[in-house]
This record gives structure tokens, sequence and C-alpha cells, in this order.
């Protein structure tokens, strides 16, 4: 068996459109800090979600990911928000939480719109992957906003 020895990571060409070195993308996901109390697995996921982000520089279609991947810490508190939420879909997750008010119409507003974008991608429905920085930080950001609303305030 060979092995196949990867080069080390190189700039893609597109990062340039939105910072000029590697040191820049710190700018760009600074202010993405886990608040105090989040459920660590939802902690771990926002963290994730922000490495992507700084790591797009390398690999532009990371900055998706991260959009993707936020998504997932706003369902495991929203799971644990939601008297009996059980393993129903996102969507679903989404329309109690207004119901109950355990999220605001703006809220869910943002995570359905997130939401469809990541089912599109996830069911191949949507074949560009690639999303820019400039686009995926908000959306990263709405999402640690949103886990941070969320466990501000105690756990039914």
């Amino acid at each position: 068996m060979t092995t196949q020895r990867l080069p080390f990571p190189v700039p893609d060409n597109r990062a340039h459109y939105f910072v000029g070195q590697y040191a820049d993308m710190h700018d760009l996901v600074e202010d993405l800090v886990v608040p105090e109390g989040v459920p660590e697995a939802a902690a771990t996921v926002l963290r994730t979600a922000r490495e992507l982000l700084r790591q797009s520089y390398y690999c532009y279609e990371f900055s998706t990911v991260a959009v993707m991947h936020s998504l997932i810490a706003v369902e495991i508190v929203l799971r644990d928000r939601i008297p009996g939420a059980g393993k129903k879909p996102l969507q679903k997750l989404i329309k109690q939480a207004v119901e109950t008010g355990v999220l605001t119409a703006r809220q869910a507003e943002y995570l359905d719109y997130g939401r469809k974008i990541r089912n599109g991608m996830a069911h191949g429905q949507t074949t560009h992957a690639a999303m820019p920085p400039a686009m995926a930080v908000p959306m990263v950001t709405t999402s640690f906003t949103i886990v941070s609303e969320l466990c501000a305030v105690p756990a039914n």
C-alpha cells in the first residue's frame, strides 16, 4: 500500500476576495464567542463552526459547512428547551418554539432560512456549495446569538 502525502494547505484563490492574509481571518470570527451556560454539546458545535469559518481561508467551501454546522447547535438547544421535542424535524421544532414563545417570529424566520439552505445541500438539491464568508459569517453569528439568547433563559 502506498501512502499519499498531502501538501500543506495553501490559501484558496477566492480567500483574497475577503481578506489579505490568514491572520485577518481572526477579525471575521473574533466576536463569535460561546457564552457561559451553553450546554457543552452545543458549545462544541459552535466552536467548530467558528473554526470552519477561519479555515475557509484554505478551503473556501468550509464557510458553507460552518453555516450548516452552526444550525446543529441551535437544534441541540431547541430540543433542550421545547417540551416533548423528541425526534421532530427542525422545521417542526421552529414552529413549536414560536408557538410556545421560545423563539420570536424573527428568530424563526432566520432559522427557517438557514434550515432551507441546509436541507437543500443535505438532500442534493443545491449544487453550489460555496457560500462566501461575507454571507456565512452573519448566518453563523445568528446561530451564536440565538443559542446565547435561548441559554440565557432557564430550560423548562
